[in-house]
């Protein structure tokens, strides 16, 4: 089959890309390099084709989706302190580029499936949250109710292309993905607290640390997505896809010190010195996964541990590249 992914160099879509390809796939990437790099895609460079653009232009998706069996759309403006810096672009950027990604995979009979978050369910206290449940999206002077409201339009122009015009259309409600490649750039907890220890700095836990988070690995992710989009019987639905093993911020930092046998200490810092006057933040995010479960038997199957210990190789491996680059590797 022909699949088009978009914000395929990006880091749950290079693991997407790579599992298409294991499975003889042709693929097609799409993709601005804002948060991608080529670098994901070195593993698979030479099996795909790559398109570098927006997905706000409309003859460039038009372009990349002629002839796929299958569009997975993933790009999207992420990250809580890219969000918090430009929430009006993350605004326009994930509404307009879902409008013009799913219209044309509509246009060609494409079936598509669009990654949504967590995010949309806003302040909604429910533990587990299931996909039935409210959205409590807080008032659009915050900049990251900004991000969860565009997310919630997406999921909306998705839903409405499949009750309407009986699109085959899926969205995967992604709940904290971790894994190999992410970047802590942007606002990652798990990354950043990865290179802090590394590197003997102090960890930042932002809060009281006692904020709660389920982290999933991304193969097991990618496992849910390519489920969902291949089984028609998701068709029009919504579904959670995540870890339902809670975790809080101050404990997942112990973890990383003690898995990196660091040094480092724990330092707290306050909300309004890390993202400025006004910043809100869930106390709680647990998934309720089973609607999918039940269509698909699916469930993680990677320890947060395990998932921690290839960040470490993974940063490890890349300090190495890097210092290749610049001359200074020795082996």
């Amino acid at each position: 089959m022909r699949y088009l992914v978009t914000g395929g160099a990006g880091f749950i879509g290079s693991h997407l890309v790579e599992a298409l390809v294991a499975e003889d796939h042709e693929v097609v990437v799409l993709d601005d390099l804002s948060t991608g790099r080529l670098d994901n895609l070195a593993a698979v460079r030479g099996d795909v084709q790559f398109l570098h653009g927006d997905v706000r232009d409309e003859a460039l998706v038009a372009r990349a989706v002629e002839g796929t069996d299958t569009v997975m759309h993933l790009a999207a403006t992420v990250g809580v302190r890219r969000v918090v810096q430009r929430p009006l672009d993350a605004l326009l950027a994930n509404v307009r580029g879902a409008e013009v990604v799913l219209a044309q995979a509509e246009r060609s009979g494409a079936r598509a499936l669009v990654t949504s978050t967590s995010e949309v369910y806003g302040k909604n206290p429910s533990v587990p949250l299931s996909e039935t449940d409210d959205l409590v999206i807080g008032p659009p002077s915050v900049p990251r109710w900004t991000y969860a409201a565009s997310k919630a339009v997406v999921e909306m122009i998705a839903m409405g292309r499949a009750r309407e015009h009986g699109a085959a259309m899926v969205v995967a409600r992604l709940f904290n993905t971790v894994g190999p490649r992410q970047t802590g750039a942007y606002g990652m907890v798990v990354p950043r607290f990865v290179r802090q220890a590394i590197a003997g700095e102090d960890l930042t836990v932002y809060g009281d640390g006692r904020q709660s988070r389920c982290f999933c690995a991304v193969e097991d992710v990618v496992a849910a997505l390519l489920g969902l989009v291949n089984d028609a019987r998701a068709d029009g639905g919504v579904f959670n896809v995540g870890s339902d093993r809670e975790v809080t911020v101050r404990a997942l930092a112990d973890t990383v010190v003690a898995r990196t046998a660091s040094r480092s200490r724990i330092r707290m810092v306050t909300y309004e010195q890390a993202f400025g006057s006004g910043f809100e933040e869930p106390r709680r995010r647990v998934p309720d996964t089973r609607r999918i479960r039940a269509l698909l038997g699916w469930r993680p199957a990677s320890e947060l541990e395990a998932t921690i210990d290839r960040l470490i190789e993974d940063h490890a491996h890349a300090s190495v590249a890097r210092s290749g680059r610049r001359g200074g590797c020795d082996p």
